[in-house]
C-alpha cells in the first residue's frame, strides 16, 4: 500500500487495469536496445576487416597476379577462403562473448578478449588444414595473418567505439532517463550509466523519495532535484524520459512496483538496482550492469535488431519513394501553388516518441490562417476525444480535399522519415494540445516511433472513436513485427488509390 504522503495523486486503478492486460518480454537484456546497434556494427566491420586483411596479405605474399593461383594450387579458393575466414573469425569473438549484449567493463578486459579469441581461431585454422589434409598453405602467411588481425580487430573495435561516442555526444539517438530517489547510491548508479557514453544515456534528474531529505541536505547532487514522487506524472508528461530507474532508499521501496506500474503503463522502461534486495517486481527480466543485478521491465517492442532492421528499411524506402515520386510531389507542388497560392507545403508541431517535438510537413491543403479557426469548429467535430474531425471541413481549399482523399498531402512525410523522426509505419504523430488531454493509458501509444501510416488507418479510418484508434495503436505496438509492418504498407495503397482518406 502507498502511503498517502507520497504518489496519493497517482491514478493506481488505470494503472493496475492497464498493467494487468500487459504480459512483460522476457529475456532482454539491460542495454540491448541501446548497445545491439554498436556491436551489429562491430560484427559487420569484424567480418569484412578480417576478410579484407586476409585478401591484402595474399597479394603482398604471393603477388597481386598470383594470390588467388597460388590459393587454388593449394586446394582452396582465395575469395572463397577470405570469406570463411571472416566467418571462423567472427564465431570466435562470439564464443569469447564479444558479441553479447552486455556493457564490458574495461577496454584492457576487451583487448584480452580479443587476443584470447585470435589464440582460438590460430587453432582452430591449424586443426582445420590438418584434418582436411592441406599441407600446401603457406605457414608463413598464417604466422602473418594472425598477430595482423588482432592489432586489427582491436583498432577497428576502438575506432568504432569512438565513433559512437562522438555521435552520442552530438545528440544522435541519445535517450533520457529519469531517477526515481535522490541519495548518494541513486547518484553512482546514473554515474555509472552516464560513463558508457556509447550507450547514449542521459540523466534529465532525480525525484526525491520521503526518505531522501537527509541524503539531500547532506549530499550535494550533480543533477537536478526535479520534485518529489507526487510530481512524477508532470515530470513524465513535461519532460523527454525514455527510461525510468527506480532506486529508492529502503524504506520507501514498499512504492516500487506503485510507481514502476505507472511508468510501464505509459510505455517507459523501467529498471530497478536490486543490490542485495532480489526480485522485487514479478516478470521483468534480472540483468547484470557494472556488477549490480538490475531489473529490467520492457513493454512492447524491444527486439533490438528487429528495431535496427525497420530503421533500415524506412531510409531506404524513404529514399526510394523521395526519387522515384519526386516528379509527382513536383507536379502536386505547381498545382498547389498556382490554385492556392503560398505557402505549397505546411509545417505543423507534431508530438513524437516520449514527448519529443518535431515539425511534420505537408503539402498545404487548408486556407492559410486555418488553425485560427479551430476553436469555432470545435462544437462539430466528429471524433469522441482529444483528436479533431470534421469531413466538410470549412477551411479545405478546392486541391486540399483531393489531396487529403488521396493521403497525397502525407508523401512530403517522407523527410520525416529520412531525418529519423517517423516511421513507415507506426501511431500517427499527435498534436501537443491532443497529447494534453489524454488519459494515462493513451499516452503508452508514444512509446513506438510515429508513422506515416498504421493500423487504425488500414482498419478503423473512418472510426469516430479515439479511444478505438489508441486501442489499434497500442495492439500494433504490443504485436510489432517487420511482416506486420509490410501488411499494413500493402493494405494503405490500396486504401489511398480508393480515396479512403478525409
Amino acid at each position: 500500500m502507498v502511503p498517502a504522503t507520497c504518489c496519493d495523486r497517482l491514478p493506481w486503478g488505470a494503472v493496475y487495469h492497464q498493467a494487468s492486460r500487459i504480459t512483460p518480454m522476457e529475456g532482454r537484456p539491460l542495454i540491448r536496445r541501446h548497445i545491439a546497434a554498436l556491436h551489429l556494427a562491430l560484427m559487420i566491420a569484424d567480418a569484412l576487416i578480417a576478410i579484407a586483411l586476409f585478401i591484402g596479405l595474399s597479394i603482398v605474399r604471393f603477388g597481386a597476379d598470383q594470390w588467388e593461383s597460388t590459393w587454388l594450387t593449394a586446394g582452396i579458393d582465395g575469395l572463397v577462403g577470405a570469406v570463411v575466414y571472416g566467418l571462423m573469425l567472427v564465431a570466435v569473438l562470439w564464443v569469447q562473448g564479444l558479441y553479447r549484449l552486455r556493457i564490458r567493463l574495461s577496454q584492457r578486459r576487451e583487448v584480452m578478449d580479443v587476443l584470447t579469441a585470435i589464440v582460438l581461431l590460430f587453432v582452430v585454422v591449424f586443426t582445420a588444414l590438418f584434418l582436411f589434409k592441406l599441407p600446401n598453405v603457406s605457414r608463413l602467411f598464417l604466422l602473418l595473418l594472425f598477430p595482423a588481425q588482432a592489432v586489427a580487430t582491436i583498432m577497428i573495435r576502438a575506432l568504432i567505439r569512438s565513433t559512437f561516442v562522438r555521435l552520442r555526444a552530438r545528440g544522435y539517438n541519445v535517450r533520457h532517463f529519469l531517477i526515481v530517489g535522490a541519495n548518494p547510491a541513486a547518484q553512482r548508479f546514473a554515474d555509472a550509466i552516464e560513463r558508457q557514453q556509447e550507450l547514449g544515456l542521459r540523466a534529465v534528474g532525480h525525484l526525491a523519495g520521503p526518505s531522501d531529505r537527509t541524503s539531500i541536505r547532506d549530499h550535494r547532487l550533480r543533477r537536478p532535484i526535479l520534485g518529489d514522487l507526487d510530481d512524477i506524472e508532470t515530470v513524465l508528461h513535461g519532460s523527454v524520459v525514455d527510461e525510468v530507474i527506480i532506486c529508492l532508499q529502503p524504506d520507501d521501496r514498499q512504492m516500487t512496483e506503485a510507481i514502476a506500474r505507472l511508468c510501464e503503463d505509459e510505455g517507459r522502461v523501467v529498471r530497478i538496482p536490486l543490490t542485495d534486495l532480489g526480485r522485487l517486481i514479478p516478470g521483468g527480466r534480472i540483468e547484470e550492469f557494472q556488477g549490480i543485478e538490475v531489473q529490467s521491465l520492457a513493454y512492447g517492442p524491444d527486439r533490438a535488431l528487429a528495431m535496427i532492421a525497420k530503421r533500415a528499411i524506412d531510409v531506404v524506402l524513404a529514399a526510394l519513394g523521395l526519387a522515384i515520386l519526386s516528379p509527382v510531389l513536383l507536379l502536386v507542388a505547381i498545382i498547389v501553388r498556382l490554385r492556392e497560392g503560398k505557402p505549397v507545403l505546411f509545417w505543423q508541431t507534431r508530438v513524437g516518441v516520449h514527448g519529443r517535438p518535431f515539425r511534420v510537413v505537408k503539402f498545404r491543403t487548408m486556407v492559410p490562417g486555418a488553425e485560427a479557426l479551430l476553436d469555432d469548429l470545435e462544437a462539430r467535430n466528429e471524433i469522441s476525444g482529444p483528436a479533431f474531425k470534421l469531413t466538410a471541413d470549412p477551411r479545405l481549399t478546392g486541391t486540399g480535399r483531393w489531396l487529403r482523399s488521396t493521403s497525397i498531402d502525407e508523401l512530403p512525410q517522407l523527410w520525416n522519415v529520412l531525418r529519423g523522426e517517423m516511421s513507415l509505419v507506426g501511431p500517427r504523430p499527435p498534436l501537443p494540445r491532443e497529447v494534453a488531454a489524454y488519459d494515462v493509458w493513451h499516452r503508452r501509444r508514444l512509446s513506438m516511433q510515429p508513422g506515416i501510416t498504421g493500423l487504425w488507418q488500414v482498419a478503423a479510418r473512418r472510426d469516430p472513436d479515439f479511444d478505438r484508434w489508441v486501442r489499434l495503436d497500442l495492439d500494433y505496438i504490443d504485436r510489432w513485427s517487420l511482416w506486420l509492418d509490410l501488411k499494413i504498407i500493402a493494405r494503405t495503397i490500396p486504401a489511398m488509390l480508393a480515396g479512403e482518406g478525409r
